[in-house]
């Protein structure tokens, strides 16, 4: 069904702000909500979502398709081409005239920009590219963009859209080439990774030139950095920073379908010459190239993928790509496809959520994928977030000496987070700290206890270091353990001849 010919921009706004709600690079906020009387303001739904920049600063941005129609069939895609929903294109001035009119009215500061594929890659990226142009050149709009890559474009085109965004992304869609291959057989990982690999030697070569103003470091690469730890991809990054416009080097590999291709060397050969940019001396460089960096998405759930799998090939990622963020979203059958698995009541929105802690363990604690889970243990207990699941698991290592642990022992303790690890450290410098002090400098107390001493006393006499005994104590008052996610409970049964003193920790 075709109904732009005579939509008007609101119609298509509705249309392609709805049909953008499955990209989680951002959060839509989804509420509608009409004026009183005696009050202010009012809030719409349609394209208005939130992104936080680096001094936290919560954005708005303008969230929308270019396009929903698409010439591809993805199994997963509400938008596949033989659905029968509502179609709508926009026009390069409709989304400048949305953009600038939503800023005017301070309603954004932003644009998130994605689309369908509608002929071809190539021609649906030059619309978006000239799209970007107008903005930037036309209305001189100097706002935050967010633009997403067209999986097989040129790479003339994915660069000239790199000179106006500020950040790109592409998404990988799904873990592994296998998963592709099964729901979006339009798709392949050569034409997602070539211009992935693309944005980040533009990014290296843009910060090179220009400084700051291309892509600066993610915080997995600073992690590796403090910890000591060599990135497969840096002297590959360095060979390119070095030879800005040199001759064509050799194929690259990445990581891709299995744990053992994403750690080492995958199958598919990335094409890719030893520069991003080409158009330096056509282009303003005032802003840089991407300088807020590139990221991508999963789809969780819509194949048979184990999390070892799954943060295997995210650290992969992190390594060779320098990645800001890897975005992880639930599996909905949205098309109630036979061929897709069904979802019995609510998506895996907790299993989501524990990927995103531990893609949080490898960006800033200095965590690695086997770390975390193993083939013997292919999957993150929903129970327990995934640092607490490791401490259990290594409890040999604890408890740990508040006064004398160094900054990365502490980031491993249940309880301590970067900045209170830091602030620890600090404290140090002017005496012993105490319990008190560790609850007053922001340590959640009720997981860090059993793991840490202070001064060689732990906070309680009766708490043990037994996984039993700290896991029933982690748990208590969680509302959901009996509830039941598809899983055994896996520790032990409280009985009446339990030698703790249980009640006295309550």
């Amino acid at each position: 069904m075709i109904f732009q010919d005579h939509a008007t921009i609101k119609e298509k706004l509705e249309i392609l702000s709805d049909a953008a709600k499955y990209d989680v690079a951002c959060t839509s906020s989804g509420v509608s909500r009409k004026g009183n009387k005696g009050e202010i303001g009012n809030t719409a739904a349609s394209g208005i979502c939130h992104a936080f920049g680096a001094d936290g600063r919560c954005i708005s941005l303008l969230k929308v398709l270019f396009t929903n129609e698409c010439i591809y069939n993805c199994k997963y895609c509400i938008n596949r081409s033989t659905n029968d929903i509502p179609r709508a294109t926009f026009t390069p001035e409709e989304v400048c005239t949305l953009t600038i009119e939503f800023y005017r009215r301070n309603y954004i500061e932003g644009l998130f920009l994605s689309s369908g594929i509608v002929e071809s890659p190539d021609y649906t990226m030059e619309l978006v590219c000239r799209t970007l142009h107008d903005l930037r050149t036309l209305h001189r709009f100097n706002g935050y963009i967010h633009c997403k890559a067209i999986p097989g474009a040129s790479r003339e085109l994915i660069e000239e859209a790199g000179w106006y965004a500020d950040r790109m992304s592409i998404n990988l869609e799904l873990p592994t080439a296998r998963g592709l291959q099964e729901l979006a057989p339009n798709k392949n990982r050569t034409t997602i990774l070539t211009p992935m690999r693309q944005i980040q030697n533009g990014m290296a070569e843009s910060r090179a030139m220009l400084g700051m103003k291309g892509g600066n470091q993610s915080a997995y690469w600073y992690t590796q950095k403090r910890t000591g730890r060599a990135l497969p991809g840096e002297q590959a990054t360095l060979h390119t920073t070095q030879n800005l416009f040199g001759q064509k080097k050799a194929p690259e590999k990445l990581a891709d379908n299995s744990l053992k291709e994403a750690q080492t060397a995958p199958d598919n050969l990335i094409s890719s010459s030893n520069t991003g940019l080409t158009q330096w001396k056509h282009r303003d460089i005032s802003r840089g190239f991407v300088p807020a960096g590139q990221s991508t998405q999963m789809i969780i759930g819509a194949t048979g993928e184990s999390d070892y799998e799954i943060m295997a090939v995210t650290e992969a990622l992190y390594q060779r790509f320098d990645l800001k963020r890897v975005f992880f979203s639930a599996f909905i059958n949205i098309n109630q496809d036979s061929s897709l698995p069904a979802v019995n009541g609510q998506p895996l929105l907790r299993r989501e959520h524990r990927l995103y802690q531990a893609d949080f363990l490898l960006r800033y604690y200095g965590f690695r994928a086997d770390e975390l889970l193993t083939q013997q243990r292919p999957f993150f207990n929903t129970y327990l977030d995934p640092k607490c699941d490791w401490a259990l698991s290594h409890l040999e290592q604890f408890p740990v000496e508040i006064n004398t642990a160094d900054f990365n022992t502490l980031l491993r303790v249940p309880g301590i987070g970067t900045k209170s690890a830091q602030r620890i450290v600090a404290a140090r410098r002017t005496g012993k700290l105490d319990y008190h002090a560790l609850k007053a400098i922001g340590v959640v107390m009720k997981r860090a206890i059993y793991f840490i001493t202070c001064n060689g006393q732990m906070m309680y006499h009766f708490l043990k270091i037994d996984e039993d005994y700290i896991t029933r104590n982690l748990l208590e008052n969680d509302v959901d353990v009996m509830k039941g996610f598809d899983e055994k409970v896996t520790y032990k049964q409280l009985t009446l001849f339990d030698d703790s003193d249980y009640e006295d920790t309550n």
